[in-house]
């Protein structure tokens, strides 16, 4: 595709083909823009930049409010498609090193921590930003490395 067959950015979503069918077409009419203000309030930005107040919102508060704590829990836990976490963490949840806090401790940068603790960058970041899970050797690797950062980089070293 060639670019100068649209006229605009948007010129490419209005085309019938990128359309779901029975929806209209996506455009500055069709968004709802909300807005907080200092005071808390909430108003609504319309096409032309300015603000109105915000409808009231439908939903009947007064019956919520008026429920007790025991009476809350009870409701949430009776709902089957939103079951509530429970205080202690599940036994099947296995506590993760905290890879980058452990790094972060020790002063090290992604590329200083991975050349002295022999791990590839690319699984140090993915761990990082939760992409990926350490095995069980690699949480124990690092579980050494948090608890004798020195001579884990001395043993490597060698």
């Amino acid at each position: 595709m060639e670019d100068d067959e649209f006229e605009s950015p948007n010129a490419a979503i209005e085309l019938e083909l990128f359309q779901p069918e029975g929806l209209n077409p996506i455009n500055n009419e069709n968004i709802i823009v909300t807005r907080r203000l200092h005071d808390g309030t909430y108003v609504r930005v319309l096409p032309d930049g300015t603000t109105a107040p915000e409808p009231p919102s439908r939903t009947d508060w007064s019956g919520i409010d008026a429920l007790t704590e025991e009476e809350l829990d009870a409701a949430a836990r009776s709902d089957p498609d939103n079951p509530p976490h429970e205080d202690s963490p599940p036994e099947r949840y296995k506590r993760q090193p905290q890879v980058r806090q452990i790094r972060r401790a020790l002063h090290l940068t992604q590329e200083e921590f991975c050349a002295r603790y022999a791990i590839p960058l690319g699984t140090l970041r993915d761990w990082e930003q939760g992409k990926t899970v350490p095995d069980q050797a690699a949480r124990a690797h690092l579980h050494v490395i948090a608890v004798e950062p020195e001579m884990v980089a001395r043993a490597l070293a060698t």
